[in-house]
């Protein structure tokens, strides 16, 4: 790995709704980083090469991104800890969760689309925690929205002040390069059919008579007009602003020809934050803090099918970790000795020796380790912010043959202690019920449990149409209330109560009538 130095390191996830270019984008930065040496166009179907952050069969045939990828790599000293997050809303748990392990993001908007539903929410949960936004505006080389369109917007709808750092010359078939609004250089097309990014020009200003011959006429008038209206009509970059979260920092670009993307990098390496701060209990943990601490924010099993692993997934907060060390996990206080850390390059992997505060290692665990854990090597703490949340679908699983009811059993758990899922055990029956999201989550569910578990199954209503978690301040009532209900309690897999209600009304009706408890739609483990 690269210098030890906490500031050498750049923690950050790429959020957007589904098709805005994310998973090109995310191949582009590991082909800049030297991750990877071939980047593969990511097609609904037919392609020949994958995208290496879609590793799961459903992901390959649909073209979409439906869980979270750690990937490292390196450039210019500094070492880039990417997590790619699923685009798709129905996967918002993980992705939420996969931001509590972040220090920054880049948001993709397609320049033909602008703001959409999926990236407006998944910018107020990167509000929700602070987390600073740099924006990549993608595909200006095709037909597009007017820039200062797409930058107003941004101000308007996520109330944030913006500051572009370079400006398309003209858009679509006019579209003829990127000029760098700081450093005065000009990224033109290599000059064949496929418009990619070529050779960059270095200009003395706006008003370098060379502008005209490499652009031309139009190209140059236009961009000088443009450049210099959002030089005096947009905020002056500003870091302490960015790190703060009011205000973006705007890269436009085209992921698939290479443009702009080195601009995010060095935009990343310069401005966004190294390791922060994370919240935890009793205090919260500084990345100078001496002694090793993390917390696991996601589990995965079957990255390898052949080899039935799974990895839980750190989030390093403080000290330097070392191969072979043991860390408490705070939950159980029992001692894990993490023998065979990993560190991921796209979908290779490389034995993590040392790692840092702001690295993501994965530790290879057979269901010890969960989404939750805090692990530390010194005096305990427990780190927040990483919660369960209330299903928003409840069904149950019909198996096609009934001698693989263990296999069942088994993926259930996996999937469950991975977060794609949740698992619900009622006090009345034998059935257990699972709850989800989005639809498309009992999509995976199906498919991976077909494709990893060999188990044929498919998916049948609950009684059930929605949950929350109980808790009460005096332990008797939340007894009673669960006796006189046991036909709609169940219990999560660490145990706690839950009440199933048949619909909202019902969930409403019983909570304005139990004013001595609590019916909660997020709940973090103790």
């Amino acid at each position: 790995m690269a210098s030890p130095a906490p500031n050498a390191r750049r923690t950050f996830a790429i959020i957007s709704h589904p098709d805005a270019g994310k998973t090109t984008l995310t191949e582009k930065l590991l082909l800049f980083g030297g991750a990877i040496h071939l980047a593969g166009e990511v097609k609904a179907r037919g392609q020949n090469r994958r995208a290496r952050s879609d590793w799961m069969k459903i992901e390959q045939q649909r073209g979409i991104s439906v869980t979270s990828s750690v990937m490292t790599f390196e450039r210019g000293g500094v070492t880039y800890n990417l997590l790619d997050t699923p685009g798709h809303e129905d996967f918002s748990e993980d992705t939420y969760r996969t931001l509590t392990a972040v220090d920054s993001a880049v948001m993709v908007i397609d320049a033909a689309r602008g703001i959409e539903a999926q990236t407006r929410k998944l910018f107020e949960v990167c509000r929700l925690r602070d987390v600073p936004i740099i924006t990549f505006i993608n595909k200006v080389d095709r037909e597009g929205r007017d820039p200062f369109a797409l930058l107003d917007e941004i101000a308007d709808v996520l109330a944030l002040d913006v500051a572009p750092l370079n400006w398309p010359v003209g858009q679509g078939g006019q579209f003829r390069g990127l000029y760098d609004l700081r450093k005065h250089t000009l990224l033109l097309p290599d000059g064949t059919d496929t418009r990619a990014a070529g050779r960059t020009e270095q200009l003395s200003g706006i008003d370098d008579e060379r502008l005209t011959g490499l652009v031309g006429d139009e190209g140059a008038e236009l961009l000088r007009e443009q450049a210099e209206l959002a030089l005096g009509g947009y905020a002056t970059l500003d870091p302490d602003l960015y790190r703060a979260g009011a205000l973006t920092p705007v890269v436009f670009g085209s992921a698939l020809k290479d443009f702009g993307v080195a601009d995010l990098i060095d935009a990343l390496a310069q401005y966004a934050p190294p390791p922060r701060t994370q919240p935890a209990i009793p205090a919260a943990v500084t990345p100078d803090r001496a002694d090793v601490t993390g917390f696991i924010f996601k589990v995965q099993a079957n990255m390898n099918p052949q080899h039935r692993d799974r990895i839980a997934f750190m989030r390093i907060c403080s000290g330097k970790f070392r191969r072979g060390m043991k860390l408490k996990q705070v939950s159980t206080g029992k001692a894990i000795a993490i023998n065979s850390p990993i560190f991921f390059f796209a979908q290779d992997r490389e034995i993590a020796d040392e790692a840092y505060p702001g690295d993501i290692i994965g530790i290879p665990n057979h269901g010890v380790l969960r989404v939750g854990d805090s692990l530390v090597e010194g005096e305990a703490v427990t780190f927040t912010g990483i919660p369960n949340f209330a299903p928003e679908i409840l069904r149950r699983v019909r198996l096609g043959d009934p001698t693989k009811s263990k296999q069942l059993r088994t993926a259930l758990t996996d999937m469950a202690e991975e977060g794609v899922t949740q698992l619900f055990r009622p006090l009345i029956g034998a059935q257990w019920i699972v709850g989800v999201v989005g639809q498309l989550q009992l999509e995976v569910l199906i498919s991976r449990l077909e494709a990893e578990y060999k188990v044929d199954a498919g998916i049948e209503p609950s009684p059930f149409d929605t949950a929350r978690w109980l808790s009460a301040e005096d332990p008797k009532k939340l007894q009673t209330f669960i006796e006189q209900h046991r036909p709609a309690i169940a219990e999560d897999r660490d145990g706690a109560p839950v009440f199933m209600a048949r619909d909202q009304w019902e969930l409403n009706y019983t909570a304005q009538r139990e004013t001595a408890l609590k019916f909660t739609a997020t709940r973090e483990r103790a």
